[in-house]
This record gives structure tokens, C-alpha cells and sequence, in this order.
């Protein structure tokens, strides 16, 4: 079936239902949750969601051409459909590159197009950098390399700018614990009585919901608060900004070196407020190869339409790259 002249689209492509889905044994505790969609015959990409720890959701797949792409979409160890759900054992950052090139052979795939947002961003950008020649291209948002200064900034700065979230995230916690927010929520997240982690966690993430649009977006917020995302998500999270991402530091900058013949396009909200615009700007400053997009109407989320027309239109170019 031929496919529909989308030389233009500003926005996602319609709904679709994956053709295949499985889980990948990937020791003798994770077991990962895949699906594919799409063209079976087409070029692969492999989506890498956000969080770390917020899972993949049926949406992720409308940022790509149906009739192009081979889609593949996967919720990394401890996230989403992945077993044991919330599971911090094992999970560190090169050991989520070892899943994605074993989920690659696994697929029978020779290259993809890596497409990532947020922490997916990071965990594209430390793919790449480890396994280079497997990657057609990089379509990257919301730059997150995970230095001691953007996890400070979400921990408190935000609060310069979205003071009432703040104070209800902060406020969660006694106030003689509020000078080390991370540790206090760590040992709420971790604690293995639900009545303790559960409201830890919808409050680390309905936090983080908040400020992850331009326009308050309670759909967003909501989404974030259900038990299943905000536990996931804040006891993973909690668990990366407790260990520095697992990399040395500024490992993915100094590694830019290493990836600078892969197409990429950086496409960034100008009022994004997790992943403020000075990361994105010093990735592209060492990457001047890259195509970079500042999105002037938009925050962090990538459904804010902006970012949305954005991440599209750079998946429509790299058609051109097979």
C-alpha cells in the first residue's frame, strides 16, 4: 500500500496497534516488555521513552510514518509492562544500553533511527556513543545529561518558577527534612510498605507533571499521578539522581566526539522548566553538526504542539537517510 504524501505533516500520525509484542528475558529478575508497529518491512526506529522509569505509552508510536517505519517501542527494566515493575536492582544506565543492543539482535535489526526524549535524550545519547554504527540517526528533545546542576535545579529550582508545585512537592516531607529532598523521598520510595511509597511517589510525580507543559495541563498531571507511572517513575528516578546516572561526569558531552557523523536534530522547548534550554544549548554548542530547533511556544512535554510538529517533521526528513 502506497503511502500518503506526508512532506508537510505537522502532527502525529493516527493511532495505531502493534503487530507484535513480547517480553525479552534479560536476566534472572527483568523481564522487558516489547511491541512493534508499523511497516514490518519498513526502516526501524526504536523509541526510547522518558523518565527514567516513566514507561511507554500508545502514543509513542504516532510520532512516526506508519508506512515508513518499522516501529519499535519498549519499556526499559523496572518501567511500564517491564517485571518487576519499580525494580532498582540491576538498573543503571549501562546496563539499559546492553538492553537496547540486545533488544536490537533480538529484533534481527542491523540499524535503527534512535528517537528519545527527556531521559530517553540520555539514554540515546550513551547508546550512540557505545554502539555508533547501529544508529541511522538521533532525533532527540529535551536534553537531559543528568549534571549535578539539572538535578538540583529540578529538586529546587523549579521553584523559582512554579512556586505552588513546589511547595507541595517540598511540603510533602517534614520541614527539618527539606534540606535534602532526594534522601528524603529516597527512603519513602524505597520503603517496601505501599501506605509509605505510594503517596511518595504520586507526590514526586504529580510534581513533576506540573511543570512539564507551558499551559497547566491537569491531563498531564493526572496521567503522572497514577499509581502505576509515579511509582515507577519517582522510585527510578530517585534511584538515577542518587547515583549521578551511573556515568562519569559530563561523559556524554565528552563523548560527542564519537557520534559526530550521525545525523541528529535537537528540537527543544524554549520554556521547558525540567530540562531548561542551557543543556540542550551546550549539547549543541559541542555538536554543531546537529540540527537544532528551540520550540519558542513550549515547555518540556512532547505532546505540547510545538515540540510535537517538531519531532515529527524530524522523523520525516530522516526518510531520506533509509
Amino acid at each position: 500500500m502506497p503511502a500518503p504524501d506526508a512532506a508537510a505533516r505537522t502532527d502525529l500520525f493516527p493511532p495505531i496497534d502493534p503487530y507484535g509484542t513480547g517480553f525479552l528475558r534479560l536476566d534472572d529478575r527483568h523481564a522487558m516488555y516489547w511491541e512493534q508497529s508499523g511497516n514490518p518491512r519498513g526502516v526501524p526506529v526504536v523509541f526510547l521513552h522518558g523518565g527514567p522509569g516513566a514507561g511507554a505509552t500508545p502514543s509513542h508510536r504516532r510520532f512516526f510514518d506508519p508506512y515508513h517505519y518499522r516501529i519499535v517501542v519498549f519499556d526499559q527494566r523496572g518501567a511500564g509492562r517491564s517485571t518487576p515493575h519499580g525494580e532498582i536492582a540491576a538498573n543503571t544506565t549501562p546496563i539499559l544500553v546492553d538492553d537496547i543492543e540486545r533488544l536490537r539482535v533480538h529484533l534481527g535489526i542491523e540499524r535503527w533511527h534512535v528517537f528519545g526524549g527527556s531521559w530517553g535524550s540520555t539514554l540515546a545519547l550513551a547508546y550512540a556513543q557505545a554502539h555508533p554504527a547501529r544508529v541511522r540517526s538521533l532525533g532527540l528533545r529535551g536534553i537531559f545529561l543528568g549534571r549535578p546542576s539539572e538535578i538540583d535545579w529540578f529538586l529546587y529550582g523549579i521553584g523559582h518558577v512554579f512556586p505552588e508545585a513546589w511547595r507541595n512537592f517540598a511540603g510533602f516531607v517534614p520541614e527539618a527534612e527539606r534540606g535534602d529532598l532526594l534522601d528524603a523521598y529516597w527512603r519513602r520510595l524505597i520503603d517496601p510498605d505501599p501506605a509509605v511509597h505510594l503517596p511518595a511517589a504520586r507526590a514526586w510525580s504529580a510534581f513533576e507533571g506540573s511543570c512539564s507543559t507551558l499551559l497547566p495541563s491537569p491531563e498531564t498531571v493526572q496521567a503522572f499521578s497514577e499509581d502505576r507511572m509515579a511509582l515507577g517513575l519517582a522510585r527510578i528516578e530517585a534511584h538515577y539522581f542518587r547515583n549521578a546516572l551511573f556515568l562519569p561526569p559530563d561523559a556524554l558531552l565528552d563523548g560527542v566526539a564519537k557520534i559526530r557523523g550521525i545525523p541528529a536534530t535537537i528540537v527543544q522547548g524554549r520554556y521547558d522548566m525540567v530540562c531548561p534550554i542551557v543543556t540542550a544549548d551546550l549539547l549543541a554548542k559541542a555538536w554543531p553538526e546537529a540540527r537544532y530547533v528551540v520550540v519558542p511556544d513550549a515547555g518540556h512535554s512532547a505532546m505540547e504542539p510545538g515540540i510535537r510538529a517538531q519531532l515529527v517533521a524530524a522523523m520525516e526528513r530522516a526518510k531520506r537517510l533509509g
